[in-house]
């Protein structure tokens, strides 16, 4: 067990070495796209990102019970890390990189049902989060055609979500619904609707902190810092994740962002630019939580090595 733990653990280091070496070697060739942006409102942006992490490891942690409940930074972690994993995994593989996070919590461990679980309706609480956002762009932000279908795609999803979430503790206590063992497993996990309303918020938040990023990102290369741009951009961007059906990765998250900003006048290669730019900031912030995360682990190790010989001397008398 140990030595496939090591074998995973290289595995994830050596897709990450990679992953990294592709990008450099991109932007080597086409440029930084944020070399000319104000560095004040860069670091700016990247702060507030971090924060919007901290913000949905909040929320997310509310869905679990008080007794198992994992860290707000392995939480957070676990974000950042589908983050970097969305660089080069395809589809919703990142997924796996969050129960494997979460499963290496320096607390009590929580079963990886469970954890699949809270993330399912995570992904619910993303689209309930939106609705409200992309309603507001659908109707502000000057977009029409299938980006404007697209962002009330989203806003419907999100009412959908909600649907689900309200009904799902219910359903799972239905007596012909009981029979099944999976059912009997979402009624013994699933948490109350007070606690997933506690989610929501923190969810909510933690997309609202993202638009304010955007929107000094916007602000810092020197485009048009429109609040309802920056809406549109989060929402466009962040449909391909929250939508249980849509292509997920970094790439289609940034081709979709750099989409809407092309049809609110953006030139193409900027657009395209701003999206990845955007993206990269997201990881930069999900790579610092990652290495918190791992400061964490390894100061209590360190911590657990110092105290092992001392346990070990005899008593005195």
């Amino acid at each position: 067990m140990l030595r496939q733990k090591r074998s995973l653990n290289l595995l994830f280091v050596g897709v990450g070495l990679v992953t990294g070496l592709l990008v450099a070697r991109h932007f080597a060739a086409s440029g930084w796209p944020l070399r000319h942006a104000n560095p004040w409102l860069v670091a700016l942006a990247v702060a507030i990102t971090f924060v919007s992490y901290a913000a949905k490891a909040w929320g997310w942690q509310r869905l679990f019970a008080g007794e198992s409940r994992p860290a707000m930074l392995t939480l957070a972690a676990a974000g950042g890390a589908a983050s970097v994993g969305g660089i080069a995994l395809p589809g919703r593989c990142d997924e796996v990189l969050r129960v494997a996070v979460v499963r290496r919590c320096r607390r009590k461990r929580v079963g990886i049902g469970a954890v699949a679980l809270s993330i399912f309706v995570l992904g619910l609480l993303d689209s309930v989060a939106l609705a409200p956002l992309a309603s507001v762009a659908a109707g502000v932000a000057g977009v029409a055609g299938w980006l404007e279908a697209g962002l009330i795609v989203v806003a419907v999803a999100g009412v959908a979500s909600a649907a689900v979430i309200a009904t799902l503790p219910r359903l799972a206590r239905i007596e012909r619904v009981s029979r099944f063992r999976i059912a009997r497993f979402v009624a013994e996990h699933v948490m109350p609707l007070r606690q997933a309303s506690l989610a929501a918020l923190g969810v909510t938040v933690s997309w609202v902190l993202r638009t304010v990023a955007v929107f000094v990102l916007l602000a810092a290369v020197g485009l048009n810092a429109d609040f309802a741009l920056a809406l549109s951009f989060v929402c466009a961007a962040s449909a391909s994740a929250v939508l249980p059906v849509a292509p997920a990765g970094a790439a289609v998250q940034a081709g979709a962002g750099a989409a809407i900003l092309a049809s609110s006048g953006v030139h193409t290669d900027q657009a395209v630019a701003f999206g990845v730019a955007a993206q990269g900031l997201s990881i930069v912030a999900g790579a610092c939580c990652l290495l918190m995360l791992a400061a964490w682990h390894a100061h209590g190790r360190l911590t657990g090595l110092a105290l092992r010989p001392a346990r070990l001397q005899p008593r005195s008398g």
